[in-house]
């Protein structure tokens, strides 16, 4: 078995992104260049970002802020994608410094979800509206490839009334070749590998070398592995606060290219979760990233990533995450319990000893469908593009010329009006339909606006998951 891909390569070099860092000065002109560039939907280079990055002037900085929220609204409209995280297992064989999961720590509680308790989680999941969910799991042999791939089965198999998984997306150790073709088999979506740090440094001395994370080319390894098993559909990442977030956001966008320009499909999404408190845990905090900062960044990735996904999880409080919507997320989590067997026990007392880290934003999902409809923000829980093949190089056609806006609103439109009738309250199902109406009437091609009208007519006749 093969345990690096074909041409495998460390394409983070650390000393050119340290100089980029040390080097890039601010320039008005040249940074305006760059926000044209950004405009043309076309990705950034590293040496780009850095130039964005060095940009301290306040007036110069809501510049690129102001033109990520323009780009966000060209290329995904006023769309929000809203999923749930699923903790399957926190059994870990890694001892990573900064969670709570990690094999060394023996007072966090372990458990892998049975059956019975994993159909009640996706039955509570499915009764509040949730059609999308990523599943996680630790680090151990119990979560093979096989165990992953039957758990996708067996969540798509679960049904509630009206409520049903359309997709399923994984975050889970990197594997072999063969084993992310065994979990492609099972039809997830997006398979999502954190590099943690991209430091090699800092990477080492957070995973010990003794343990499978230890291996930082085997990680940063891991999409292309995954890509040659025949997956298409990936997401990237960094956990923001083990090192300086400058460097992490430019190695994002190196990953970014690399994975462009050898095998034609960049990220379908980004995350940057900031370090969180959790059981057991005690880092240094120099490295912590400011909500200035992190507001910046989140513009700055939107702008060098023009086509990806940005997703902002409940880790953040709910004050940055409806301002950080405007700057280019455009994927949040909704009513989130991270805990095992946390979301079927409803308000029962947590420990803290069952979480990898502490949530900050605990608003329920009508709630946050509530808000997002009044600021005027489209919620949706489309799985469309997954379903009909708009994944990999086709999803790319589409989306790095910002055409993909054209079947994001129509299908959020639907999908909202689902989640309406079945689940939402009544001043939600108020607001949304009032803003379904408004939405439709803004699609200029009357041919278009006829179809999505008959579509949403067809939900209200109890006909479901139409697709366009």
């Amino acid at each position: 078995m093969e345990r690096y891909s074909k041409n495998c390569v460390d394409f983070i070099n650390d000393s050119n992104i340290e100089e980029l860092i040390k080097n890039s000065r601010e320039d008005k002109v040249k940074i305006r260049d760059i926000l044209a560039k950004s405009m043309a939907k076309e990705p950034l280079s590293a040496e780009e970002c850095a130039s964005l990055i060095a940009s301290t002037d306040e007036g110069l900085v809501e510049e690129i802020k102001d033109t990520a929220r323009q780009l966000k609204k060209e290329v995904y409209g006023n769309r929000i994608v809203i999923f749930a995280p699923l903790y399957i297992g926190n059994h870990c064989i890694n001892d990573c410094e900064y969670c709570a999961f990690r094999k060394s720590l023996r007072t966090t509680v372990r458990k892998t979800l049975t059956t019975d308790e994993l159909v009640a989680e996706v039955k509570t999941l499915e009764n509040v509206g949730h059609k999308r969910l990523i599943l996680v799991f630790g680090e151990h042999p119990d979560y093979s490839p096989k165990f992953i791939a039957d758990t996708v089965r067996k969540v798509y198999s679960i049904k509630t009334g009206h409520g049903e998984i359309r997709r399923v997306n994984i975050n889970a150790a990197p594997m072999s070749i063969e084993g992310f073709k065994t979990v492609k088999d099972s039809g997830i979506g997006t398979y999502q590998i954190f590099q943690e740090t991209y430091h090699h440094k800092t990477y080492r001395s957070m995973h010990p070398e003794n343990t499978c994370k230890g291996d930082y080319l085997y990680r940063l390894d891991g999409l292309s592995r995954a890509f040659e098993a025949g997956c298409d559909d990936m997401g990237i990442g960094a956990l923001f606060g083990l090192y300086d977030w400058r460097f992490e956001a430019l190695s994002i966008v190196k990953h970014s290219l690399y994975l462009q320009e050898r095998y034609g499909v960049g990220p379908h999404t980004i995350s940057f979760p900031r370090i969180r408190p959790a059981h057991g845990v005690n880092l240094d905090s120099k490295n912590f990233v400011s909500d200035k900062d992190f507001i910046k960044l989140i513009a700055i990735l939107r702008l060098s990533v023009p086509y990806t996904g940005l997703i902002l999880t409940a880790r953040e409080s709910a004050k940055i995450r409806n301002e950080a919507l405007g700057f280019g997320v455009s994927q949040i989590d909704a009513g989130s319990c991270i805990e095992l067997g946390g979301y079927s026990k409803g308000k029962e007392e947590k420990t803290g000893n069952k979480e990898q880290f502490s949530l900050s934003d605990s608003r329920p999902m009508d709630q946050i469908i509530k808000e997002l409809i009044h600021d005027g923000y489209l919620p949706s829980f489309c799985t469309s593009c997954y379903r009909v093949g708009r994944t990999g190089k086709v999803f790319m056609e589409y989306a790095i010329p910002g055409f993909i806006e054209k079947f994001c609103t129509p299908n959020a439109l639907l999908t909202l009006k689902e989640y309406l009738l079945d689940y939402a309250s009544e001043e939600t199902k108020k607001d949304g339909l009032a803003l379904i109406d408004r939405e439709l009437h803004k699609i200029t091609d009357l041919r278009k606006q006829k179809i999505i009208s008959d579509k949403l007519h067809l939900i209200e006749e109890d006909k479901r998951d139409q697709l366009l």
